[in-house]
C-alpha cells in the first residue's frame, strides 16, 4: 500500500479520509483523459451556373445628356478670372513676352552670355569704386583738372583778397579760377549791402531767392550764376575773349549794386 511507507503519519487520519486521499492521488497520476477528435465534414461542391448570361442595361443617351445639363450634377466650380485693367493687361503681356524670350533658343545660345558678361563688368566696376581705384588712370587716362591757387572748400569771402587773387589768376591765364573769384566777389558785394545772408553751406540759387523780385538785379545775378556754374562745375573751356565778356558782366553788376547802395544811402 501507498500509506505503508508513512507508518507514523497515516494512522492519524480516519479510514474514510485515507480512502479519499488514495482516490485523489490515483486520478492525478493517471492524468486527464483526451477526447478522440471528431471528423470534419467536407464542404459541398458548388455547381456551375447553367443559366443564361446576364444582359447589361445601358442608360438612355438622351437621359444622360439631360442629367449632365442640370446644375445639381455640376460638381466642378467654375473659376472666374477677375477683370484686368488696361495697365495690368499690358504688364501681363510684357511678362509673357519676357518669359517666352527667356526660354527661346536665341536667349539660351547668345543673349544669356551677353548678360553674364555685363553682370561681370558691373561687378568689377562696383568693386573698383568701393576700393576707390581710379578707373580712368587704369586705362592710361588722367582726368582734366584745373590748377587752383587755394582750397575752395575752406574759403571765406570776407577773408579773400580778391584784387590780388584775381590779378594772379589772370596773369597765369587760369580763366576758370578767375571766373570763380569774380563770382565770389559779387557774393561779397551783395552780403556787404545786406541783400543776401552769406553762409558757406548755402547754394547759389538760395542767394538768388533772397534778392528782390522787382528790378533788374535778380535777372543780372541769375545770368552771372548761370555763367559761373557752366564754367566751374561744367568745366567749360574759356579763352581770353570769353573771359573778358564774363568779367565785364561782373563789373557791370557790381557797378549797378554800387549805384543801388548810393541811392539807398540818400
Amino acid at each position: 500500500m501507498l500509506f505503508d511507507s508513512f507508518p507514523g503519519l497515516m494512522p492519524a487520519f480516519p479510514a474514510r479520509v485515507r480512502a479519499l486521499l488514495v482516490l485523489l492521488l490515483l486520478s492525478a497520476a493517471a492524468g486527464p483523459a483526451q477526447a478522440a477528435p471528431r471528423p470534419v465534414a467536407a464542404a459541398p461542391a458548388l455547381l456551375p451556373d447553367a443559366g443564361p448570361a446576364p444582359r447589361l442595361r445601358r442608360p438612355d443617351a438622351d437621359r444622360l445628356r439631360d442629367l449632365r445639363g442640370q446644375r445639381e450634377f455640376q460638381y466642378e466650380e467654375a473659376i472666374t478670372q477677375p477683370e484686368q485693367s488696361a495697365w495690368d493687361a499690358f504688364w501681363a503681356r510684357v511678362r509673357d513676352a519676357i518669359g517666352n524670350w527667356l526660354v527661346s533658343r536665341s536667349y539660351n545660345h547668345f543673349w544669356r552670355w551677353i548678360f553674364y558678361g555685363l553682370f561681370v563688368v558691373a561687378g568689377v566696376f562696383i568693386v573698383l569704386r568701393l576700393l576707390e581705384i581710379d578707373f580712368t588712370a587704369m586705362l592710361g587716362r588722367s582726368p582734366r583738372r584745373a590748377a587752383l591757387a587755394y582750397d575752395t572748400m575752406a574759403e571765406n569771402i570776407h577773408e579773400v583778397d580778391f584784387a590780388t587773387r584775381l590779378a594772379e589768376a589772370e596773369a597765369a591765364g587760369n580763366w576758370r579760377l578767375a571766373v570763380r573769384l569774380g563770382y565770389l566777389q559779387l557774393l561779397k558785394t551783395l552780403a556787404d549791402g545786406g541783400l543776401i545772408n552769406w553762409q558757406p553751406d548755402k547754394t547759389n540759387h538760395a542767394y538768388l531767392a533772397e534778392l528782390p523780385a522787382a528790378g533788374p538785379l535778380r535777372g543780372a545775378f541769375r545770368e552771372a550764376t548761370r555763367q559761373f556754374e557752366y564754367v566751374w562745375y561744367g568745366e567749360l573751356a574759356l579763352t581770353a575773349p570769353l573771359y573778358a565778356q564774363v568779367r565785364a558782366g561782373h563789373q557791370a553788376l557790381r557797378a549797378q549794386l554800387g549805384r543801388s547802395y548810393s541811392n539807398t544811402s540818400r
